[in-house]
């Protein structure tokens, strides 16, 4: 089997769980969630926290839309992001579970997109904005906010894209076109827009 045949079928089975999760998403239960979420706490709730190696920071989930988280654990079960702890998390989650864990770390409101932007927008970010504003807000619900996330997350999730340790064919083909000034100059963008926190239980 070709590589491209390969990568076709492994979307469409990303794209089908994605689409199975997403239609839980805005019935996800907060309460339970904040149960499950306790293992997701070791790290997404410690303010600034770093993983060993590649050394970034964890990203904030406080805030972030439920239905991206959804489908963030949708791709790290079937593969489709690169990290080993991820993918053990979330292949111990049902669809549900998913559901719920995002409904928790979302909270009682999404924020909402429309804030006025600090500082000026790189000129790279004129492709963001139409998924996630210049704010850094999410303009749909399945869009993740950026905005408040960590500058070195923000730049190993860019680079992981870039390189296709990420997949997803709209992101992938942005990123191939970035050089790293880029990639800075957007993480850092981001990162000073208010928005996302450390979540607590």
């Amino acid at each position: 089997m070709g590589f491209a045949k390969a990568a076709r079928m492994r979307f469409a089975a990303v794209a089908m769980l994605l689409l199975a999760s997403l239609a839980l998403a805005a019935d996800g239960d907060a309460a339970r969630g904040r149960k499950l979420a306790y293992t997701c706490m070791g790290c997404h709730g410690i303010e600034n926290y770093k993983n060993a190696y590649p050394k970034y920071s964890v990203p904030r989930l406080g805030g972030q839309g439920a239905a991206y988280i959804v489908a963030a654990l949708a791709e790290y079960q079937a593969g489709a992001r690169s990290h080993p702890t991820m993918r053990g998390q979330a292949t111990t989650l049902s669809a549900q579970d998913r559901a719920d864990v995002a409904a928790f770390f979302q909270g009682p409101q999404r924020a909402a997109p429309g804030a006025r932007p600090v500082g000026a927008l790189p000129a790279a970010a004129a492709a963001c904005t139409a998924c996630h504003g210049q704010d850094g807000v999410g303009t749909l619900p399945g869009n993740p906010t950026l905005a408040g996330q960590h500058a070195d997350y923000l730049a190993q999730a860019l680079n992981d894209y870039r390189l296709g340790k990420r997949q997803n064919p709209v992101m992938g083909s942005f990123a191939a076109q970035l050089t790293r000034d880029d990639i800075n100059a957007l993480a850092g963008y981001f990162a000073k827009q208010p928005g996302l926190s450390t979540p607590r239980l």
